[in-house]
């Protein structure tokens, strides 16, 4: 019952005073709510980049020299004839590795225009192997076909274009069977348009048509996009997602070194867990970091606090002393203001979260990524919100218990 009693009177307290007992709670909310918003917005931000690899795949990887070990072997950077891949190459490590590696393909990349009648567009042209879409999850084929093996083998000037290209340069979507002039390693060719594709919405996705997209990603057989001696400086690989993908790479680094004869760390794989364990660091720390600034509006909220609850305590010093007269001991009263300033927290956390949540939510629904808000960081805030008001109400707390009961009374 004196629980009961001690939190009416706190309550009692905060009602009579309620612009007061607000401006006191404004340091606690600001500091709860920048927290809650900033851990929601890293959650969030860990989460779209887990979707966009997840879409990518997280067994995916390339192999590539280790640009780092070239000048104590060569004493520069040049790169040798040989460090380079074949397909041969290519070939040997998918029948070393034939339960491991769904896809292995030479890297091919090149940056293009195509003119259809007065209308340009800039494509990036990515070589690609057969069924390349069955692994990278963010193309879903609308009309037509992707590449395919007989057009890899017969090296065929064949490509695949998404929806917004055709629209840009013939009006419509389904534009199979059309074909698009290309520059490439300096001859004009003629490419028949044998698929249109939709890019299924990723973070990248959104970004890029936030900034305004620059080009147009195509495919074609990386074959067809070969020259020289049909070389690449990257292989391009989707493991075995059911394995350790760091052990399958280091695998594959491994045996490219040896069969090549190149010394041990020569190639190297990046990956793609590999590359999302990294900004998932980064993300983290600049959460933690921006968080633990943030949260010193809360010692601040926490000294406002302490402030105020030392003007309530000489304020209502008759009020103690009588209470005191009437039988309350030390304990009851430094109970009753300790209350009092730990529901002042609260209230003040309970505020800040909600705010902080709906800050979070309000700049995801703008960025277009979905929100995350951790249940743990919303409980140990309220939990926090409360300790700080426990901390900084101690002192007010005890100098009230502490009064004489006799000077009390007659304090004016």
């Amino acid at each position: 019952m004196l629980w009961i009693e001690n939190i009416q009177l706190a309550i009692s307290a905060i009602k009579a005073n309620k612009l007061r007992s607000f401006l006191t709670m404004l340091g606690i909310i600001i500091g709860i709510s920048s927290v809650i918003s900033i851990t929601s917005i890293g959650a969030s931000a860990k989460g779209a980049v887990s979707d966009e690899f997840d879409s990518l795949g997280k067994a995916y990887m390339y192999i590539m020299i280790n640009y780092s070990q070239l000048a104590e072997i060569y004493s520069d950077y040049s790169v040798m004839t040989d460090d380079l891949f074949s397909e041969a190459d290519v070939e040997a490590l998918k029948e070393r590795f034939p339960q491991d590696i769904r896809y292995a393909v030479l890297y091919t990349y090149n940056n293009s225009e195509t003119r259809v009648g007065r209308t340009t567009a800039d494509l990036a042209m990515v070589g690609v192997a057969e069924n390349y879409n069955d692994f990278n999850k963010t193309i879903r084929m609308l009309y037509g076909r992707m590449i395919n093996e007989s057009d890899v083998k017969g090296r065929r000037d064949r490509i695949v274009i998404d929806t917004e290209c055709a629209r840009k340069l013939f009006g419509r979507e389904n534009v199979v069977g059309e074909e698009l002039s290309i520059q490439v390693g300096g001859d004009a060719r003629d490419f028949t348009v044998v698929g249109v594709y939709r890019m299924e919405e990723t973070l990248s996705s959104q970004i890029t048509a936030a900034m305004g997209r620059t080009s147009y990603s195509v495919y074609v057989p990386y074959s067809a996009m070969l020259s020289g001696e049909g070389l690449s400086s990257y292989i391009e690989i989707y493991g075995n997602p059911d394995k350790d993908v760091r052990q399958q790479g280091e695998a594959y680094a491994t045996y490219m070194n040896r069969i090549k004869d190149k010394p041990e760390g020569f190639y190297m794989v990046e990956s793609a867990e590999g590359q999302q364990d990294i900004i998932n660091q980064i993300l983290g720390v600049l959460s933690v970091a921006i968080g633990a600034i943030a949260a010193i509006s809360l010692l601040v909220g926490g000294i406002g606090i302490m402030n105020i609850m030392l003007v309530s305590v000489t304020e209502r010093t008759r009020e103690i002393g009588i209470r005191k007269s009437l039988g309350a001991r030390t304990r009851d009263i430094l109970v009753q203001f300790l209350i009092e300033a730990v529901i002042l927290s609260v209230i003040g956390g309970i505020i800040g979260t909600i705010l902080g949540i709906g800050v979070a939510a309000l700049g995801m629904s703008l960025a277009g990524v979905r929100v995350v808000v951790q249940p743990l960081v919303v409980v140990l805030a309220v939990l926090f919100s409360a300790g700080v008001g426990l901390f900084f109400g101690l002192f007010p707390a005890r100098r009230a218990a502490k009064l004489d009961p006799i000077e009390a009374l007659r304090y004016e």
